[in-house]
């Protein structure tokens, strides 16, 4: 395994995604060329800082960008998820006096995992997985066209995050 790899592995980051940086030289070269937005915002969230920091913030915000993108998928007059997003979105903002409660109670009532918000750490990947996810979905219950959206979803994701981040430093995790 390649050096540069090892601080992913340490993370434990997934064997696909570990399979996959082998082909590249640095993360640099990894993170222009990932098409895989979830994997991006793993990252991203492994090195942020802590709950409240404006890192996790901007963070949380580059994520609910990501989640947007599966409302598309979501039943007409559900309004929960969009809701969560919005909440999230609020308290990245520092708006309303909106708590990471208020985030994990939003997330839980439009259906994501129980904790999945608690403090805004695994919003980033819930974000990117709901937006693939609801592709899926739509793509099993033979929605026409959801057929590559999976895919086109979390490419549209990876170019969010990169608008957003350069390739991180593993300096740190490696160190």
């Amino acid at each position: 395994m390649k050096t540069w790899i090892e601080p992913l592995k340490r993370m434990s980051a997934c064997e696909e995604a570990l399979e996959w940086c082998e082909s590249y030289n640095s993360l640099p070269d990894a993170w222009t060329a990932c098409e895989r937005g979830d994997w991006m915002l793993w990252l991203l969230g492994k090195l942020a800082g802590e709950a409240n920091s404006d890192s996790r913030k901007k963070l949380v915000l580059t994520a609910c960008q990501c989640a947007r993108l599966a409302l598309l998928y979501v039943k007409r007059g559900e309004k929960r998820p969009l809701k969560a997003i919005e909440t999230a979105e609020k308290w990245a903002r520092g708006e309303d006096g909106t708590s990471l409660e208020g985030v994990s109670l939003a997330a839980r009532d439009a259906g994501v995992a129980a904790g999945a918000a608690a403090g805004a750490a695994a919003w980033a990947a819930w974000a990117a997985g709901v937006a693939a996810g609801a592709a899926r979905a739509a793509r099993d219950a033979g929605a026409a066209g959801a057929a590559g959206d999976a895919g086109a979803i979390q490419k549209k994701c990876a170019d969010i995050v990169r608008q957003t981040y350069d390739a991180p430093s593993l300096k740190r995790e490696s160190e």
